[in-house]
């Protein structure tokens, strides 16, 4: 999926949803259909010099709760066995974890050494978050990101589907 310039009107409207000043966005990885953000991809170092490694950021308050739920439901330890159990998922799985990295580190050209080799939600062996594993599966699109492909079919939220008016 392509990436969008984030506007002045993104980083206020990521603030409305995140209840906090948005931080170190460089672009806006998915909308809504009504064109607000849905996943923003971040900064691999924050201003403030912190490593931060999830790049892909789920913002979306309808998203955010539909895969809240999911967690709440046990969803990841499902996941985390297939992981365990099909080689050819968790093979996918590492093919996710390489691609989400080749992402972070085409962003400003800063390599951040101390999260090398990192990315986000438990990839490559584990299955810890789903909001960073649905907001990968949406920036980059189906195919890529087996579990968030998973995560995001199973959750109650659509990406085809506007809820922002629920959160006004």
């Amino acid at each position: 999926m392509p990436l969008s310039e984030v506007t002045e009107a993104d980083i206020a409207e990521v603030s409305k949803q995140l209840g906090r000043p948005a931080r170190d966005i460089v672009a806006v990885a998915a909308r809504c259909v009504c064109g607000k953000p849905t996943v923003v991809q971040t900064a691999p170092r924050l201003g403030d010099g912190t490593p931060f490694p999830t790049t892909y950021y789920l913002t979306h308050r309808s998203a955010t709760a539909a895969v809240s739920a999911l967690e709440a439901a046990g969803l990841m330890a499902e996941y985390q066995q297939r992981l365990a159990d099909d080689p050819e998922f968790a093979a996918q799985y590492l093919s996710a974890h390489q691609a989400y990295i080749a992402d972070r580190d085409k962003i400003g050209g800063e390599q951040v050494a101390e999260i090398a080799g990192i990315s986000a939600g438990g990839m490559p062996t584990r299955v810890k978050c789903l909001h960073a594993l649905v907001g990968h599966a949406l920036a980059a699109g189906p195919g890529v990101n087996p579990v968030g492909d998973l995560a995001l079919a199973a959750c109650s939220w659509s990406p085809k589907i506007c809820t922002c008016k629920n959160f006004v």
